[in-house]
């Protein structure tokens, strides 16, 4: 009688396991199954996101081509903007089924794991048996657990699908604004993005500039700390840090240091791909293997060198993409600083002669290394640097060559307009001043031009000429009345912007690679020799301070609140007030 009191007790317990066993298997072959399926989904959204808008981006392309021929065709331009929303939804909606997708499957492997453990535990044999319940009761009750732990998981599973699925729509407004400019107005005013500044006009919109310091005493000179290569490019500020590049035979690098104490944060390579019999490139000592400045637009930095390697990294220092557009053909080394436009990296990649025709402007995407649109250049090699300008209410690329300079659209590429006026070797860049376009040929001329024609407007749209001679390397500024020039052998010369009209020439007997700038009414003016010249620029030439820097400078300065950032041969220098 015991003993088949005992083989009951023992019955009724392995059934009730029995029936924890099944359900916990069941929980794991439906989570398993769903996870199976998550995958699925997820691997063809991958595949479909890999193919997505494949025609829709041909059309794209070809309607650009189109516009080049007809800038102003309002219906193809419309076209072009519904094409491009299309194709920037597809890819936000494509990621945001990812990112569901990956919640569900990481649900549905942890429900499968719990269910495949509590399995694995309810098989183990059981302990010695305790005396037992009513076994009908014990059944029943069993039975509607398991109901119920099926069910519970399947309602959990089936809440997260309908919680990610129930979400929110995407802003597509706010999402594309997102994808196209990480910066505002006022963020490139307040910062130092580029060659020489907010549109490459080399004008500090911060007054409290520092006019005093001394690099013998360490007077004013907040830091100093060593640059790990050389290079003839200039300082880059975006907040608290700062952007160089450096180079040499061996090496290609992208250094960002902390604004506050100058420390070198991290450093970048960019490696480039060498190719087989590839000579070692040679180019002059002035120029270096790292003279183009680096731009940002606040999220990442990007570097371009003479070997034809581009590179981009974010803030933290990790490298986005890096890619080679060829080694360029240029005479004295390739020297051409970058510019940005929204989301644009710009490059004037201008080589061998007019007739090789192998000059271009290219727009590389920044969140890739996709080549948005390219523009053939009828101009031969040159060392000068596009500025990105808005003018009458159209931003507009200005670039200078032999013998054209040309403006484009930065949005497509398309030319805008053109004007048959230099010759020679163009180093200094083109500023907007005033309502009117400023280029120098060197050694020749000054021309201003006003900016709003269409086609070849070198007959119409030339305002004046003035052939007093100009500078080979250093780009002029304004202060929308006078022009300011600077000759490498030490000519500072005042012009009138409204006739071009010479005011006044002054010989500072100083040799000049870095571009004078302006702080206010104040003109900075730095020298080979590390000598800063600060002037009022009014109708004469008046001195208010010499400051020496005792190392030689080649770069231009970076103007901040309150700061300067001198790149010396060897160190970068923060030049202002411990208060």
């Amino acid at each position: 009688m015991l003993t088949n009191s005992r083989n009951d007790n023992i019955s009724e317990h392995v059934q009730a396991t029995s029936s924890w066993y099944r359900c916990a298997v069941a929980a794991a072959v439906l989570s398993a199954v769903f996870s199976i399926v998550v995958c699925a989904f997820i691997l063809l959204n991958y595949g479909r996101s890999k193919m997505v808008g494949t025609a829709e981006e041909t059309a794209l392309a070809d309607l650009k081509l189109e516009i080049r021929n007809k800038p102003d065709d309002e219906q193809l331009l419309s076209r072009i903007r519904q094409f491009d929303l299309l194709l920037r939804q597809q890819r936000i909606r494509a990621l945001d089924r990812s990112r569901k997708g990956s919640y569900l499957l990481l649900s549905g492997v942890v429900f499968f794991i719990i269910s495949l453990r509590s399995s694995i535990e309810f098989k183990k044999k059981p302990p010695a048996p305790q005396p037992g319940a009513d076994p009908l009761k014990q059944q029943v009750g069993n039975a509607k657990f398991a109901r119920w732990a099926v069910t519970g998981g399947l309602v959990i599973l089936c809440s997260g699908s309908l919680f990610l699925a129930t979400r929110p729509d995407i802003d597509f407004v706010k999402a594309g604004a997102a994808g196209t400019a990480s910066y505002s107005i006022d963020d490139i005013a307040k910062n130092w993005a580029s060659f020489r500044g907010p549109n490459g006009a080399g004008i500090s919109t911060h007054a409290d500039v520092p006019s005093r310091w001394d690099g013998k005493t360490s007077e004013g000179i907040l830091w100093k700390t060593g640059i790990p290569l050389p290079g003839n490019n200039s300082p880059v500020v975006w907040g608290d840090r700062i952007f160089l590049s450096g180079a040499d035979p061996n090496n290609r690098q992208v250094f960002c240091f902390d604004t506050s104490t100058g420390g070198l944060l991290w450093k970048g390579d960019v490696l480039g791909l060498p190719k087989s019999g590839e000579e070692p490139l040679e180019v002059m000592e002035e120029t270096g293997l790292a003279a183009p400045t680096v731009a940002t637009e606040g999220r990442r930095v990007y570097a371009i060198f003479p070997t034809g390697d581009v590179g981009c990294f974010d803030f933290k220092g990790k490298k986005i993409w890096e890619k080679n557009l060829g080694r360029p053909d240029s005479s004295y080394g390739y020297a051409s600083s970058l510019a940005m436009y929204k989301n644009l990296l710009l490059i004037q990649y201008d080589q061998g002669g007019v007739e090789d025709e192998k000059s271009e402007l290219i727009a590389v995407d920044g969140f890739s290394d996709r080549v948005v649109w390219q523009t053939k250049r009828p101009v031969g090699n040159s060392w000068s640097s596009p500025i990105v300008a808005s003018i009458g209410g159209q931003f507009q690329v200005i670039t200078c060559g032999d013998p054209w300079v040309v403006a484009y659209n930065p949005a497509d590429g398309a030319e805008l307009w053109r004007v048959n006026c230099l010759s020679g070797d163009i180093a200094p860049s083109a500023i907007y001043a005033n309502g009117l376009v400023f280029v120098i040929e060197p050694y020749s001329k000054l021309v201003a031009i006003k900016p709003d024609g269409k086609g070849d407007v070198t007959e119409t749209h030339i305002v004046w000429v003035s052939e007093e001679g100009g500078p080979d390397i250093c780009s002029p500024v304004s202060d929308g009345e006078s022009i300011f020039l600077l000759a490498t052998e030490g000519l500072l010369e005042s012009y009138n912007v409204s006739d071009g009209k010479r005011l006044w020439e002054k010989d500072l007997e100083e040799y000049f690679l870095a571009s004078p700038s302006l702080v206010g009414d104040k003109l900075y003016l730095l020298s080979e020799k590390g000598v800063m010249f600060i002037a009022e620029g009014g109708s004469e030439y008046k001195e208010l301070a010499k400051c020496e820097l005792n190392e030689k400078c080649h770069a231009s300065p970076a103007f901040a609140d309150g700061r300067i950032y001198i790149r010396g041969v060897e160190n970068l220098y923060c030049i202002g007030s411990s208060n």
